[in-house]
């Protein structure tokens, strides 16, 4: 049950605490009041969208929140721990919604939550009905859903399990059409790839082979200037054979520091650990000269292995122009063409595999809209029948309501098409909705089928959604039908929390509590213009009603008129 709302700086609203109570509630007030920004802030608890040019003129922030009174172990209170929220001490649930400029934040529980959530949780807390439901059910999507909805939790699983289905069916489709529109495409990618793989295949390059033979070709192509600077290292290093001049080897002039070093060390013993540091450089002096002896024996030059090296790079480069910047390039272009190429050479075998699966889904999608179809059938009439059951305590006996399923081509949804029409009195023409019917015919027929799915809605979920709020759903009414509405509204209260936003004295008398939403404007230079939300009892409520009634709220004959419509609704 929805116990309390805030809203503060919402259109014409600076702030207002509506106070709701169980059974029927009705909210009234003159045209401009802002009736509609009490159901914009309900929206925005709900999860609605947020628009910042509601915020209310001169603030910079509108805020909307509820209290709602939930059930113990209901589905809701688990969601919202889920969500990181907490319900209060007395378990009622708080949700809080503030519009800024150019965005919104949600509350749920003291948690911020994405705007999702609300919307989510909107379905179990409260149903909304209003002028728009009925335009829409005009529509013949519309009435299909409506039937959807009035046949239940297994046929709206059936319908999902069905359209799951036509999903998938239209992506296979999509990727035949694709597979075989492109089969030339295909085959001309795959002989590419046929011959860039051969390529490679023929040459076989190994992994940072082309850096390798870089390297080893520079060595050949200048071994005449690597010998001679080898030879002049080798000679600054040792001064034997491969010496150049007269110039002291780094070998005789480290053996001489070290000589002098030790002979030093008899007056200074600190100086002998320096004589071993030279004595570890000779040794080491004596590694390089035999590392560079041995490579100027190693070197070389085999004029047939120079022009292998090039040839072969040669052939690598031819590769790297084609597949990729380098060798390791290349391989990496070959592993990705390979799999690309068995994916290519399997299209044909790919097309009858979706082909097989097209029929496949074909076959289940037929004989799943034929138990949907068979359901809303059954459901069908059985729709009719209460709505016609309430369109007779709407004031309009005799009226029947015929629900008709049609086979029409296969869709997202089945292979009907639904369409209600209107028999107005025994032997009168059947006529679609909207067509037929007067502006108030139709307001009770929409009516009628919106308390019918309200209370499927309740039998289905074990008590259903605790509170329904209609808006205005009585447009187009009035005298004995309009007394009819009140008293259908006030008996779906006794069973659960009803909210009417009206416009009908004959209705709002039937409300266990009475609203008005009045509007002021500023005074002097304050033209500001601010609306309020009271609770009427006694003589208020009376004074209210004769207001709604002539727009003469002191009229002596409409009060007396406000207050026999009061005595009859406590009578039922």
């Amino acid at each position: 049950m929805l116990e309390e709302i805030v809203i503060e700086n919402l259109g014409v609203i600076s702030r207002a605490h509506i106070p709701l109570a169980p059974g029927l509630t009705a909210i009234t007030g003159e045209t401009g009041a802002g009736k509609t920004m009490l159901l914009t802030g309900l929206d925005l608890l709900l999860g609605g969208k947020a628009d910042s040019e509601r915020v209310r003129t001169g603030a910079d922030r509108a805020l909307a929140e509820g209290r709602f009174v939930l059930a113990p172990g209901s589905a809701v209170a688990e969601r919202v721990e889920d969500a990181g929220g907490a319900l209060d001490d007395d378990g009622s649930l708080v949700v809080l919604r503030t519009i800024t400029s150019g965005r919104s934040r949600a509350h749920l529980g003291g948690r911020s939550v994405p705007q999702s959530v609300l919307a989510d949780l909107a379905e179990e807390l409260v149903t909304v009905h209003g002028q728009s439901d009925q335009l829409r059910l005009r529509s013949p999507r519309r009435q299909r859903d409506a039937l959807d909805t009035f046949a239940g939790a297994a046929h709206a699983r059936a319908l999902d399990d069905y359209h799951a289905l036509w999903t998938e069916r239209g992506a296979v489709a999509e990727e035949i059409d694709r597979l075989t529109s492109q089969r030339d495409d295909r085959a001309r990618e795959a002989e590419l790839l046929r011959l860039g793989l051969a390529e490679v295949e023929r040459v076989d390059p190994q992994p940072h082979e082309d850096t390798e033979l870089d390297a080893e070709i520079a060595r050949m192509s200048n071994v005449e200037d690597l010998r001679a600077r080898t030879a002049v290292a080798h000679d600054a290093v040792t001064g034997d054979e491969f010496a150049s001049g007269d110039a002291p080897s780094a070998v005789a002039l480290v053996e001489r520091a070290r000589r002098e070093l030790e002979a030093a060390a008899a007056h200074d013993p600190s100086l002998a650990r320096l004589a071993e540091r030279a004595a570890e450089i000779g040794f080491q002096l004596a590694e390089l000269a035999a590392d560079l002896s041995g490579y100027l024996q190693d070197l070389a030059v085999d004029p047939g292995r120079l022009e292998e090296a090039n040839t072969r790079r040669a052939q690598l480069g031819q590769l790297t122009r084609s597949y990729g910047s380098d060798v390791d390039a290349v391989l990496e272009w070959a592993s990705a063409a390979g799999l690309r190429l068995l994916d290519l050479e399997g299209g044909d075998e790919r097309l009858a595999d979706l082909a097989a699966r097209r029929d496949e889904i074909d076959a289940a999608l037929t004989e799943r809209a034929a138990t949907i179809s068979a359901t809303r059938r059954e459901v069908g009439a059985r729709l009719a029948d209460l709505v016609s059951a309430e369109l007779d305590g709407l004031a309009m006996a005799g009226a029947r309501l015929e629900v008709e399923v049609r086979p029409d081509e296969p869709g997202p949804w089945g292979a009907d098409a639904v369409v209600m029409s209107l028999r107005p009195h025994p032997g009168a023409p059947a006529s679609p909705l909207g067509k037929g019917a007067s502006g108030g015919e139709l307001s009770r027929v929409m009516l009628a089928i919106e308390v019918v799915l309200a209370q499927a809605a309740r039998e289905e979920r074990g008590g259903g959604v605790p509170t329904f709020v209609f808006d205005e759903v009585d447009a187009g009414i009035g005298g004995r039908a309009a007394l009819e509405v009140g008293r259908r509204l006030a008996a779906l209260a006794r069973s659960a929390q009803v909210v009417v936003v009206t416009h009908l004295a004959q209705v709002a008398a039937y409300a266990d509590q009475h609203l008005v939403v009045t509007k002021s404007t500023g005074s002097g230079g304050d033209v500001v213009t601010q609306s309020d939300v009271t609770v009427v009892t006694s003589d208020d409520r009376v004074t209210e009603l004769a207001r709604m009634l002539s727009g003469q709220e002191e009229s002596d004959a409409a009060r007396t008129h406000a207050a026999e419509l009061l005595a009859a609704a406590d009578m039922g």
